[in-house]
């Protein structure tokens, strides 16, 4: 009608509008769940972390182990009432009993009898038992203390709306379609799947009269973001699990449209995340940037990106303090022919990353993971085998991070750490006996603050400052360790409290750092700065490069270890006490890598990577594919989700997942060494690795 009523079924809408569709408007958004699509609901997995225990051994977590309480009480109550014994394992209890325990017996009164561990309280009341589950959610509402809903947190996990189904948006918001499709529906498509939707859509004349323009637009935006290789993603994909080339090229994808001249464009690595088949479309889309009348500065590592520019601007001819000059420049011709880049050399194929002569084969220990299915996943099964190099390739959208990062992950530390993080759907897994520890190593910083450094987080620096305090100086003076630490009173600066600068807040402005006056950035007071080593203070030490370091500690054997695996790692340019925030992300996933070769090594850990070629050179490369042999070499097996080449066909097993991205993805496409992937042609993968292997021909 045109009140937007119904007189037969008593409902009424309000005119749509363009806020009643947005879950950011309080007009469109789901009453529930506020518009998020999700919400904190107590997690029978958390509340009962081990289904092999039984009630009397503590099998309800929240409720604690002691026989006596108030609580469970209440379950031997259940217990005799229902005929059930709490010594039997909780995974063996019937269904029916163990849902009365977690979701309670519904109206049902019982007699329930309590009596305190001192025998001076007792009673019997009459009571419905509200079950595990409803009384710890209860007491959430109830409760006004925030160290109780911080416990009982502790036991939740976000879970999709039952309200809106994770659509985020009003029941009447869902209710208002176009060509049998609500809103959310065609938010959920992929940007691919959207644009077929829009460009074959079937609408009256007068609809179409109407929508014209905006079917113009729609159409024209989604073009651009295929054109960028992003046709892969949903378009209601949340922009934190982006990663930075895509979020790069979603922006890049708004400046085509804008179809402006005279522009300077600064990228930087904007080819990260991107398979080498979708490489093409993106250089295509940079050229057609440059053709309209732009400029477009690149930071790229890619060889393709490279051997496409006009002009070429090569630094070196290290890094850090070994770099910062211009080596070469000019067209890729040019630097191919310069001696000195290191960049013209790899790009020439007069150095490269060699094939290794021999691969290591499976065994028998493996991890095998049954019907996954989250995401684009289509009931995968996929075994890893342990003690090797495993590389995780295929397309950009394919199912790669869904089945490493979001499936197998938080499914092994649910394994092994009975953490509360939630894989997502998966049939069963197998195999992680094998393993003691899961670890991911990421290109996340290595802290937050500048206190953090390259010493502290490899902990070499605990042994410089046991060193500094058995010098004759400081034993006279009564300084143990900590006075040689920045961290704590005694030794620090006061005036800057160790961080040998100063913050300056400007308001309005960025704060500004300037140099403490007191210590002239040492960071330590003079007393602490009068203990020498081999003439050299606390702070002349955290101003060492870690190849100087190494060869003033050549003879103290326990700095000399931990300084020596960061060389091995390629990181002799950084000084020991560089600030965390100024590594880059390579950096910092070297940092890490060191700090795991130096650990006491029981070959049964699992190492995940995700693309860490992310800001590498081909020279860091080349020395991050022989610190990742090192791991697998002491019986470790490291999983790799990569798209660069030289990476790939370094590695012992290949997992490849496709064939295309999005809802045209999610399947096993090939397994087996890099040769055997070459030989595939329906693997995308298996096309550029024929190159990479010289198969080709």
């Amino acid at each position: 009608s045109a009140l937007f009523a119904c007189i037969h079924c008593g409902i009424s809408y309000e005119e749509p509008s363009p806020r009643m569709f947005s879950f950011n408007s309080p007009y469109g958004a789901c009453p529930v769940c506020n518009g998020l699509g999700s919400i904190m609901k107590i997690d029978p997995d958390l509340v009962i972390p081990d289904k092999n225990k039984s009630i009397n051994q503590g099998a309800v977590q929240p409720w604690g182990n002691s026989r006596d309480g108030w609580y469970f009480s209440r379950l031997r109550t259940i217990a005799k009432e229902y005929g059930f014994s709490l010594d039997t394992p909780f995974k063996n209890l019937p269904e029916k009993y163990r849902n009365i325990i977690l979701y309670g017996a519904g109206d049902r009164e019982f007699k329930f009898k309590y009596e305190s561990a001192n025998k001076k309280t007792a009673g019997t009341f009459i009571n419905k038992f509200e079950g595990v589950l409803k009384n710890l959610e209860r007491r959430y509402r109830e409760t006004t203390s925030q160290g109780i809903r911080n416990w009982i947190e502790s036991y939740m996990n976000v879970q999709t709306c039952p309200e809106c189904g994770g659509s985020r948006l009003k029941k009447e918001s869902r209710s208002v379609k176009i060509a049998d499709m609500a809103i959310h529906e065609i938010s959920s498509m992929s940007i691919k799947e959207a644009a077929d939707f829009f460009e074959h859509i079937k609408l009256t004349k007068r609809e179409l009269k109407i929508s014209h323009q905006i079917l113009q637009e729609i159409n024209v935006r989604l073009k651009f973001l295929r054109d960028v290789g992003l046709d892969y993603l949903t378009l209601d994909r949340t922009t934190s699990t982006l990663s930075g080339g895509e979020a790069q090229r979603i922006r890049l994808a708004t400046q085509i449209g804008s179809q402006l001249m005279g522009v300077l464009y600064i990228l930087d690595e904007p080819s990260i995340g991107l398979h080498h088949r979708d490489n093409n479309r993106l250089i295509n889309t940079l050229i057609k940037l440059r053709d309209i009348g732009n400029t477009v500065i690149v930071v790229e590592h890619d060889k393709d990106t490279i051997l496409a520019a006009d002009y070429v601007v090569d630094l070196g001819p290290g890094a850090g303090v070994n770099g910062g000059r211009v080596v070469a420049q000019g067209s890729p011709a040019n630097i191919m022919k310069n001696s000195d880049s290191l960049t013209g050399k790899y790009l020439s194929g007069k150095k490269c990353i060699p094939v290794p002569k021999i691969r290591k084969k499976p065994g028998h220990a493996k991890i095998s993971i049954k019907g996954a299915c989250g995401n684009n996943l289509k009931k995968v099964n996929i075994d890893i085998p342990l003690g090797l190099f495993v590389c995780i390739t295929g397309v950009s959208g394919s199912g790669k991070s869904t089945l490493i990062n979001e499936t197998l992950y938080p499914a092994l530390k649910r394994k092994l750490y009975y953490t509360k993080q939630s894989p997502l759907p998966f049939d069963s897994i197998e195999g992680y006996q094998y393993i003691d520890k899961v670890i991911d190593i990421d290109q996340s910083p290595i802290g937050r603050t500048p206190r953090s450094n390259p010493a502290t987080y490899t902990g070499v620096f605990t042994h410089i400052r046991e060193l500094f305090s058995q010098l004759p100086e400081a034993k006279i003076r009564g300084y143990k360790p900590g006075r040689f630490s920045f961290n704590v009173r005694g030794g620090r600066c006061e005036a800057c409290e160790g961080d040998g600068i100063i913050k300056i807040e400007m308001h309005f402005l960025p704060d500004v750092y300037i140099q403490c006056e007191v210590c002239k950035g040492k960071r330590y007071n003079r007393e602490t700065l009068e203990v020498k080593y081999r003439g050299k203070t606390i702070a002349d030490i955290l101003d060492m490069t870690v190849s100087e370091a190494l060869k003033f500690f050549a003879k103290i054997p326990k700095i000399k270890k931990k300084l020596e695996i960061l060389q091995d790692v390629g990181l002799g340019y950084i000084k020991l006490g560089q600030p965390a925030t100024t590594l880059s992300g390579g950096e910092a996933q070297r940092i890490k890598l060191s700090g795991e070769l130096s650990k006491r090594a029981t070959g049964n850990t699992l190492y995940i990577l995700d693309e860490p070629t992310t800001g590498l050179h081909f020279e860091d490369i080349k020395m991050l594919l022989s610190v990742l042999q090192r791991l697998t070499e002491r019986n470790n097996t490291v999983v790799v989700i990569e798209h660069n080449p030289d990476v790939i066909k370094t590695a012992d097993w290949i997992i490849d997942l496709g064939p295309e991205g999005g809802d045209k993805g999610g399947k096993i496409v090939a397994i087996g060494t890099p040769e055997d992937i070459a030989k595939i042609k329906k693997s995308y993968t298996g096309m550029f690795l024929k190159e990479e292997l010289y198969l080709g021909g």
